[in-house]
């Protein structure tokens, strides 16, 4: 929606005011909780304010007749703002649309008492009005779209050697090893999303039998031609069995499972499928350059990356990656989305050693992200949940009892 206001009240000793709106909520015990403020503008008193999007929950808790409280107040730069006056409305009035029954006059009770001629600080009058649906990550798991879940685990030498109980790959009979825990924190709850938990499981910075060739990207279980895993169990058997057949060598590489992840997404871009990359890794990443352009490639397409960092290296190069604070970018190519979420290992094991309650706060912050970043994709390419399942969509029978 869009507001202007038109002849408010002067409070600036020199100049006009500098007027910005406040809009509250009504709760059921008669208190007001703010949900949105305009922008400030400067040096005018008919201001006319920037549209702005609110979630109809927040501005009104789906009660379209409970009372939307506005405040209007003249900005100043030590915070005391002065207030202007106040009206109130309801998403039911705001319906309506532009109009005569969106004209609202702003009321200052104090200056109506000490003015005798008083009769209004303005007017505000609401310019467009329009109510979007907007859809939920769930909306989109329940009727339509897949995830699929691929790990993939770095190999390289600065892990230390397996056999030894420094290493990160270390394999103690009594206690899991990082890469084991992250793998089984947040592949356990992601793949409850994906139906047929079938998942793909690659390594990254090996040396393979028979012949000693470095690749950045094998199969955990050693099948190129079928490279899926049954479930979290047969991923961590395949990592298991790899470290028994490989040699950790180098360098880091990211940009090949990059893009045999996104060879994959790019093939299936009509929302059907959702592809989620979970790469684990201890170290300095080698190929900047190219998992920078991998990403931005990838940033188009149905997909999103984990980076869960394991050990004490410096990981400045994925916090660079994870595009929180500043989009990424190559070739002068900023990535469409963030898809990228980095967490590092170490700042999720509990002092006290409660491995449950850290591994599900790990799981949790890794996860957070996919949601949003599912539905930007799907936003961006104007997909909505698709009501009918593909199954049945073609004059096959529905299930008898569908969930």
């Amino acid at each position: 929606m869009q507001f202007c206001a038109n002849k408010l009240d002067k409070k600036d000793f020199f100049g006009k005011s500098d007027p910005f709106m406040v809009f509250y909520r009504s709760n059921e015990d008669g208190t007001f909780t703010i949900c949105h403020k305009t922008e400030v503008m400067k040096n005018t008193l008919n201001p006319v304010w920037q549209a702005f999007s609110i979630p109809v929950r927040a501005l009104c808790n789906g009660d379209y007749e409970r009372t939307i409280k506005v405040e209007i107040y003249d900005w100043d730069r030590d915070g005391s703002h002065d207030f202007i006056g106040e009206f109130t409305t309801s998403y039911k009035e705001l319906c309506r649309g532009q109009g005569q029954s969106n004209v609202y006059e702003v009321m200052n009770a104090k200056k109506k008492l000490k003015k005798k001629r008083y009769i209004n600080s303005g007017t505000v009058s609401l310019l467009s009005f329009s109510v979007e649906s907007e859809h939920t990550f769930l909306d989109y798991i329940y009727f339509s779209t897949q995830i699929h879940f691929t790990v993939a685990i770095d190999f390289t030498a600065s892990n230390g050697n397996p056999s030894q109980s420094t290493s990160l790959h270390y394999m103690n009979p009594y206690q899991m090893n990082a890469y084991a825990m992250a793998l089984k924190a947040v592949g356990e709850i992601i793949q409850d999303y994906d139906s047929d938990k079938m998942f793909p499981a690659l390594g990254f910075g090996a040396k393979l039998p028979p012949d000693g060739r470095v690749s950045h990207e094998f199969p955990l279980n050693g099948n190129t031609e079928n490279p899926y895993c049954n479930g979290m169990e047969g991923i961590l058997e395949a990592y298991h069995q790899s470290l028994k057949t490989v040699q950790l060598y180098g360098p880091t590489n990211f940009s090949p499972v990059v893009n045999h992840v996104a060879r994959y997404a790019a093939a299936m871009q009509d929302g059907s499928q959702y592809f989620v990359l979970l790469i684990i890794t201890d170290g300095v990443i080698s190929d900047m350059a190219q998992t920078k352009e991998a990403i931005v490639n990838a940033a188009k397409l149905p997909m999103s990356i984990i980076i869960v960092g394991v050990g004490q290296a410096e990981f400045d190069a994925m916090v660079e990656l994870d595009g929180d604070d500043i989009r990424i970018s190559s070739r002068g190519k900023m990535a469409e989305r963030d898809i990228v979420q980095f967490v590092p290992f170490r700042d999720y094991m509990d002092r006290t050693g409660n491995h449950v309650l850290s591994m599900a706060r790990l799981a949790k912050d890794v996860l957070a992200e996919i949601p949003d970043q599912l539905i930007s994709y799907m936003k961006s390419r104007a997909i909505k949940p698709n009501p009918v399942p593909p199954a049945y969509a073609t004059g096959t029978q529905p299930p008898t009892n569908p969930v």
